[in-house]
C-alpha cells in the first residue's frame, strides 16, 4: 500500500509507532535487493536490529566490522573504490566524532561518495551518556567541503530522502532522531517549506523541532519556515520569504551551527538573528529526553521564552536550565 500528495513521489505506508530509526531498518533489505552496488556497513550497532529473513538474500552486502568505527569508514571508502554505494549506520558520535579523520581522509580527501546515516539524534539514548551524545555532529561536518545534510522530522521523510540519497554519487548525512512531527512535508526538492505566512520575523525550524516550533509561535504573526535538508542551506527560500529582518532559527543540535548558512543568505541584509539548539555546557545527569529538552529550552515552554524575548528585544537571553536530580 503506498500514500500520494500532489507533490511528493508515492512512499510505503508508515506504522503508526515506527519511528525514524526504525523506518530505516525496515527499508534496508529493499534497498539493498533493488540496486546491487550497495553495501550497509555497521559497527555493531544497529545489526540486531535488521529481520534476518529480509536481509538473507542480501547478506553478503551487510558488513558488520564489530565495534571499530575508524575500520567501519575505512571498509566504506574501500567500497566506494569499487564503484559501490556503501551505506555507514551508527550513532553520531561513532559515525563522525571518532573517525573524523577516516571521514575527511578516506571519502573526502578521495573524492569519493557515501551515505552516513546516524540515530539517536543528539541525546536519543540519555542512557548513554555523553559518549553516545551527538549534538556536534552537523558542526563538524561543516568543517569539510561537499557534504550534502538532510534532518528529516518524520519517518516518511527518511524514505522519501534515504531513496533520492542512494541515488546519487554525493558524501550526504541523514541525520535520524528518535523524535519528530505529527506528519511529513513535502522534502523531495531539498528547498524549505512554509507552514505558516506571517509579517513580523522567520522562524526556522529545522527536522524534529517544526511541531514544537508551530506551538510555540502560534501566537504570533511570524513566518514558519520548515528545513529537512540544511546542507546545501536554502538561502534563497529564507530571502523570498523574509518579511522583516528578524530571524531565529531552531536546531536539535549544537546551537548556533547554522548561524554563518543564515547569515550568508543574508548578506547586504541588515538583520537580528537568534539561534537555538543544544547548548554547550555538558549537563552531567543522564536525565530523559524530555528532560533534556526542556534544559536546553527546546521544548515549547523553553523556545516560546526564547522566541519572545528576541522578537519584543528584549535582553532575554536563553539559559541553560539544571536538570533535576
Amino acid at each position: 500500500m503506498s500514500t500520494t500528495t500532489a507533490n511528493a513521489p508515492a512512499v510505503s505506508a508508515v506504522p503508526a509507532a515506527e519511528d525514524q530509526r526504525e523506518r530505516f531498518y525496515r527499508l534496508m533489505p529493499e534497498l539493498l535487493r533493488e540496486d546491487p552496488r550497495l553495501a550497509l556497513v555497521l559497527a555493531e550497532i544497529g545489526a540486531g536490529y535488521l529481520d534476518p529473513a529480509a536481509t538473507a538474500p542480501v547478506a553478503d552486502r551487510v558488513v558488520n566490522v564489530g565495534i571499530r568505527e575508524q575500520l567501519m569508514l575505512g571498509v566504506a571508502g574501500g567500497l566506494a573504490m569499487t564503484g559501490m554505494r556503501p551505506i555507514v549506520h551508527t550513532f553520531p558520535p561513532f559515525l563522525i566524532e571518532r573517525p573524523f579523520e577516516q571521514v575527511k581522509l578516506d571519502l573526502g580527501h578521495q573524492g569519493l561518495g557515501a551515505v552516513l546515516v546516524s540515530a539517536g539524534g543528539s541525546y536519543g539514548w540519555p542512557a548513554g551518556g555523553q559518549t553516545h551524545f551527538g549534538h556536534r555532529d552537523v558542526a563538524l561536518l561543516d568543517t569539510l567541503d561537499g557534504w550534502t545534510v538532510h534532518v528529516p522530522g518524520h519517518p516518511v521523510e527518511v524514505d522519501t530522502l534515504l531513496r533520492q540519497t542512494v541515488a546519487s554519487q554525493d558524501r550526504v548525512y541523514l541525520r535520524l532522531d528518535n523524535g519528530g512531527n505529527g506528519r511529513p512535508q513535502d522534502v523531495d526538492t531539498g528547498r524549505m517549506n512554509v507552514l505558516r505566512h506571517g509579517n513580523a520575523g522567520t522562524v526556522v525550524a529545522v527536522g524534529p523541532m517544526a511541531d514544537r516550533v508551530l506551538a510555540a509561535t502560534a501566537h504570533r504573526d511570524v513566518t514558519v519556515l520548515y528545513a529537512a535538508t540544511v546542507r546545501p542551506f536554502d538561502a534563497d527560500g529564507l530571502r523570498v520569504t523574509l518579511t522583516e529582518p528578524d530571524v531565529v532559527i531552531v536546531e536539535p543540535y549544537l546551537a548556533g551551527t547554522s548561524t554563518g548558512q543564515v547569515t550568508q543568505a543574508l548578506h547586504g541584509v541588515r538583520h537580528r538573528l537568534l539561534a537555538l539548539g543544544v547548548y554547550q555546557a555538558e549537563l552531567r545527569r543522564y536525565g530523559t529526553i524530555t528532560e533534556h529538552d526542556a534544559a536546553h529550552g527546546l521544548d515549547v515552554p523553553g523556545l516560546r521564552h526564547s522566541i519572545d524575548g528576541f522578537f519584543t528585544r528584549r535582553d532575554q537571553s536563553p539559559r541553560v536550565r539544571p536538570m533535576k536530580p
